[in-house]
């Protein structure tokens, strides 16, 4: 027979259990409740490190009055984010319903060249034969290809119907960074104790390092990237180009993947010369020359110390963030792999060091 101890513990341990099990589901509840709004908070969070600089020097003109320059800076980012912003996503969402589409419809072609090409001086003959002879030929490898693309359609315009909350999700993280803008001493305070906790010795360079990277990246990549893509988008409407907003948005996710606006920019100048006329066409080809070299000129100035980061990293943070957070992941994805990038690089640099210096 069982003793009186031996059925106490086993009560005991039932009764543990049930807590354990409680405490378990009311955790996964409440990661359930918060989920929805991790991108919200993480974005936030991310514009208020990138634009604290901004709102300290805006608080000090003003005075020292943290809440009306906080207020002056919200309504700013707004402003951004309802106007430019809210055009290029609007643009994008039509260009992306355009193209699922034609792919459920099985429409999608390759334009022929026109034909003012051919009288162009040298380059002119060689350049539409290789036009002429591409448009055929892709045009009929995407008539076989677009019927195994039409699954593809659904997601695209699942994709477009989630932009409409995505917009949202944006305007939501500026308001929410728009409070935390007064508070900023009192959460670098909180974040460096947390982390005196974790690494003692490396806490204040580490958050220095994280709010370094999360500036680099939030202005001099994404921030150079948006500027860039809405110059794009209005050349392109100036030029009468259809699905403006497409074009811009595939700028901008070029820019943040560092592979650059002349895959799309260059076709675009070419197409300029062939159906516009010359001063027209000039005049676009040096605006869009400037667009294309704005990310040379202003990272520097912009990121200062420079990006140590892999273009590979940035490019696994645009694709799994999209994937996880639609439109707003787009933009946190990259940052939050950057910053984790470094940190980890840093720990590992740190621990090579103290291991040196052991031996």
């Amino acid at each position: 027979m069982r003793t009186l101890r031996q059925l106490v513990a086993g009560d005991e341990f039932i009764q543990l259990a049930i807590r354990l099990g409680l405490l378990a589901l009311l955790i996964y509840w409440s990661f359930v409740l918060v989920e929805p709004f991790v991108p919200i908070v993480a974005w936030s969070v991310v514009l208020a490190v990138a634009l604290y600089p901004v709102f300290s020097w805006l608080s000090r003109g003003l005075g020292y009055r943290p809440k009306i320059a906080a207020t002056l800076l919200t309504i700013v980012s707004l402003g951004i984010v309802v106007g430019p912003a809210a055009w290029l996503g609007i643009g994008a969402v039509d260009g992306v319903r355009d193209i699922a589409a034609q792919l459920n419809a099985g429409s999608i072609a390759v334009p022929s060249p026109p034909a003012q090409i051919r009288d162009w001086p040298l380059v002119g003959a060689p350049l539409y034969d290789l036009w002429a002879n591409a448009s055929t030929n892709l045009s009929a490898v995407l008539r076989d290809v677009v019927p195994h693309l039409k699954p593809l359609a659904g997601p695209l315009f699942a994709f477009a119907g989630n932009a409409g909350v995505g917009m949202l999700k944006f305007l939501l993280a500026v308001a929410l960074a728009g409070f935390l803008f007064p508070y900023g001493s009192q959460l670098a305070a909180a974040c460096r104790g947390f982390l005196s906790r974790i690494v003692p010795e490396q806490s204040e360079h580490f958050l220095d390092l994280a709010g370094a990277t999360i500036r680099a990246v939030s202005q001099g990549v994404i921030g150079v990237a948006v500027l860039q893509s809405l110059l794009a988008g209005i050349g392109f409407k100036l030029a009468g180009i259809p699905s403006a907003g497409l074009l811009a948005f595939i700028v901008m996710l070029l820019a943040i993947v560092q592979i650059g606006a002349a895959i799309v920019l260059l076709p675009v100048v070419i197409w300029l010369w062939s159906a516009k006329d010359f001063p027209t066409a000039l005049g676009l080809t040096l605006f869009f020359l400037v667009v294309g070299v704005l990310d040379n000129v202003l990272k520097p100035l912009v990121m200062g110390r420079g990006l140590t980061t892999p273009a590979p990293v940035i490019f696994a943070g645009v694709i799994g963030g999209t994937l996880a957070h639609g439109l707003v992941g787009l933009f946190i994805g990259p940052i939050i792999l950057a910053v984790a990038w470094e940190l980890m690089t840093a720990w590992i640099r740190d621990d090579r060091a103290r291991q040196a210096k052991g031996q």
